[in-house]
């Protein structure tokens, strides 16, 4: 399975990059994976919010792959716990679906133009997480499904 996740912004802190590459590195007996990281719009005027979102989002159409199963990280997405989140990635390896993209956007959200070809929302809270806090708990939450799906110990 490939799975990718696309994520506008830059992951600056040090912590994160270290945490995220653990996973990653973890990862690699499960599946393929990668990020790309899209820069975001440098916010000048906040009025213009909804234009910075579209900008963002042309750069995230660029590279969704065309079969690619859409799951959007949104507020108002789905709550799943652990084991329901592996069970999800299980039903879409199940349908014979070989590609996952996650997509977490800028620091205005997502534009409809992205979240409206989401094959799933996915929201981890209700609370408000940084762009980066949420790439690292997904990536550990994308290796901790295969866990799961694997019947190993590391989800307990």
């Amino acid at each position: 399975m490939n799975i990718k996740i696309i994520a506008i912004g830059k992951i600056k802190e040090k912590y994160l990059k270290e945490a995220i590459q653990e996973y990653e590195k973890r990862l690699t007996p499960f599946c393929t994976f990668s990020i790309v990281e899209l820069q975001a719009e440098q916010i000048i005027d906040e009025s213009l919010y909804e234009k910075y979102k579209e900008l963002e989002a042309e750069k995230i159409l660029q590279v969704i792959k065309p079969n690619s199963y859409i799951i959007t990280l949104e507020i108002k997405g789905k709550l799943l716990s652990s084991e329901n989140f592996a069970k999800k990635m299980q039903d879409i390896a199940n349908e014979g679906i070989n590609d996952i993209s996650f997509i977490i956007g800028g620091a205005n959200g997502l534009h409809e133009k992205v979240t409206s070809l989401s094959d799933f929302k996915l929201s981890f809270s209700p609370m408000t997480f940084t762009h980066q806090m949420i790439r690292l708990l997904l990536t550990e939450q994308i290796y901790r499904a295969f866990k799961i799906n694997a019947n190993e110990p590391y989800h307990r």
